[in-house]
């Protein structure tokens, strides 16, 4: 528990220190995020509707990740819409893929911590799974989101008359830098929390057929491929709400 505590202090005074306001905003959003997370568990807890639960508490995260990390409200606003177009397809693809998956609940592996426990606990695992997803993407599409649009107002900013194919080009330039790292952050993030995983059928001479069945690792790469799709579509949507709302400025303008 100490070094729990240390390493939040040390985080907000590195947040401080680099940032400034806008560290100590990003901070309070991460305590508000995580009280949003904890308040997921209750509600999902008291049996209230999986769906509409998660949906609304994505809301309130993206909201408030997108909203505290930017003073331009004009940058914000798109990014947040952009988000919430990008979370909805995101959440009607992840239902039939989980339930085609069928990777829901605990793992063999998990067998022997689980011995002795009651799993009659009365949740849909299908639903914990559809939860997990969502969550695991919100963070890469709230930064997708920003950064294409703080770039293309940027850009908008130096060259007024830019035309919106010009836009569009710009935002796939955009695009095509930070896909890379944000592809490799989810990549590595993943790969890093299930390393252990990764030794451990390694050491035990596993095949193929059982890693490509196994829950885990599936439900690992599940969450990363949603992730990963969600911030691919991301770029095209943030570019198209940024080059629309500004030809519509144009002409309201001429």
């Amino acid at each position: 528990m100490t070094t729990f505590v240390w390493l939040i202090i040390i985080l907000f005074l590195l947040m401080i220190l680099v940032a400034g306001k806008h560290g100590f905003k990003a901070f309070i959003g991460l305590i508000i995020n995580l009280a949003a997370i904890f308040l997921l568990i209750i509600l999902i807890n008291w049996q209230f509707n999986v769906y509409i639960v998660t949906v609304a508490i994505s809301f309130i995260i993206l909201a408030v990740s997108i909203y505290l990390s930017a003073d331009n409200q004009e940058v914000t606003n798109h990014a947040f819409v952009a988000s919430l177009i990008v979370l909805l397809a995101v959440v009607l693809l992840i239902i039939p893929i989980n339930y085609l998956a069928n990777v829901q609940g605990f793992s063999s592996e998990s067998s022997e911590e689980l011995e002795g426990l009651l799993l009659a606990v009365g949740l849909n695992f299908h639903r914990i799974a559809f939860i997990v997803t969502v969550i695991a993407s919100l963070g890469a599409i709230a930064e997708a989101s920003m950064a294409i649009s703080a770039d293309l107002h940027e850009l908008i900013e130096s060259t007024p008359d830019i035309t919106n194919a010009n836009l569009y080009k710009q935002g796939n330039i955009i695009g095509a830098q930070i896909i890379g790292t944000a592809l490799n952050t989810l990549f590595f993030g993943v790969l890093g929390e299930n390393l252990t995983l990764a030794i451990f059928y390694i050491r035990l001479h596993y095949s193929f057929a059982q890693l490509i069945n196994g829950k885990l690792l599936v439900a690992a790469i599940i969450d990363l491929f949603i992730a990963m799709i969600g911030v691919l579509l991301t770029i095209p949507v943030t570019t198209w709400i940024v080059a629309h709302v500004h030809a519509k400025k144009n002409k309201l303008q001429n």
